[in-house]
């Protein structure tokens, strides 16, 4: 929505109708995920995209026909070889896509909440006579929400309850309601996360080319190093904190969430060790320490003295970063990103310590 939601305002601003078009699912080698979207003008105007080129002429003409007889409609495409290969992809594919006039309610709600960093979910039935009715939920709000007038009120229970579903899946994609035994509202789950944020613990020099990568990932990103020789606005011009206390009190301040990913990169256990005593019980998916084995060793019996379930310290991802030889700073902020990127995804395996090869012992004394 972020790659949209500006031209879209503006549009509305001009007096244009437009409609909105989603992925809301995908099968083979689709280049956009569930819950891409693409906007359409009445003028033909478009921003965004749901293929990458496959379909997007067929979509507009579908959208625009969407605000002729104002009805959604939900499309299937698949994508040949041939076509596939023109816009990059080594094979085909197929894709479904939901179009609907915009309902100015709604967006007026999503974007707000996009925009204030919060998270939110949708859910709007994409097939039968209810098509293009929605409820939706600002996640980081209470009592911020919108449901279509249209609704019945067993309607709406039953939307509000597959969004809380798709809520705790994390991860956009086709539901069904179940309104009643005979009723069932196929719905598209539309989960709109927070902002990812980064924690570095330490302004070493892997902290400024970690930075660097974060941003371009779209993270917030903290830096927390009590040294303030360390952690200047000259080695970091454009975080969105800085803080010289040390981590306990910090990250105290600052909350951790399951959107907060923190990096340990000191190598002092003055300022390590009480970063992971505050962190280790967080709901933090990734918690990562730059280290040796030798030094971790060192660090586990240090931790346990001060309570530290082995639980706990089987969270710790060290040496950081997955493994690719990485020796200069670029390389391991390239490395730990990597690994950030994988745990939030899904598909980062092991759970911490010792479970792959160091990533350059030389680099994590």
């Amino acid at each position: 929505m972020y790659d949209i939601m500006n031209t879209v305002d503006q549009w509305l601003q001009q007096g244009k109708h437009v409609a909105l078009a989603t992925v809301v699912a995908t099968w083979g080698s689709s280049p956009r995920q569930t819950g891409a979207k693409m906007a359409i003008a009445d003028d033909m105007s478009m921003v965004g995209s749901v293929s990458g080129g496959c379909v997007e002429t067929a979509v507009v003409q579908e959208a625009l026909d969407s605000l002729e007889d104002r009805q959604p409609r939900l499309l299937h495409y698949g994508i040949s070889d041939d076509t596939a290969w023109t816009v990059g992809l080594a094979c085909g594919g197929k894709i479904s896509v939901y179009v609907e006039p915009l309902d100015q309610g709604w967006w007026q709600q999503a974007t707000q909440a996009a925009r204030n960093n919060h998270a939110s979910i949708t859910a709007t039935v994409i097939e039968s006579e209810a098509a293009g009715r929605k409820v939706f939920f600002n996640l980081s709000q209470i009592g911020s929400s919108f449901a279509s007038p249209s609704l019945t009120s067993e309607q709406q229970h039953a939307l509000s309850d597959a969004a809380m579903q798709g809520m705790d899946r994390r991860k956009s994609g086709r539901a069904i309601a179940k309104v009643s035994d005979a009723e069932e509202l196929p719905v598209m789950i539309d989960v709109h996360k927070q902002h990812p944020r980064l924690i570095i613990i330490g302004g070493a020099h892997i902290s400024v080319a970690l930075n660097q990568m974060a941003r371009l990932l779209g993270f917030r990103v903290v830096v927390i190093d009590p040294r303030q020789v360390f952690a200047t606005a000259e080695r970091f011009p454009d975080l969105d904190a800085m803080l010289h206390t040390y981590p306990d009190k910090a990250l105290a301040e600052l909350g951790i969430d399951e959107e907060t990913y923190i990096a340990v990169l000191t190598h002092d256990p003055k300022i390590d060790d009480p970063a992971l005593v505050t962190a280790l019980p967080s709901s933090a998916p990734y918690i990562g320490v730059l280290s040796s084995a030798r030094s971790h060793e060192q660090r586990l019996i240090r931790l346990k003295e001060l309570g530290v379930t082995d639980d706990l310290l089987a969270r710790i991802h060290t040496p950081i970063g997955l493994e690719i030889g990485a020796r200069s700073p670029e390389e391991i902020a390239l490395s730990v990103m990597a690994e950030i990127v994988a745990a939030r995804n899904g598909v980062l395996n092991g759970n911490g310590n010792g479970h792959r090869a160091s990533n350059g012992a030389k680099a994590q004394n």
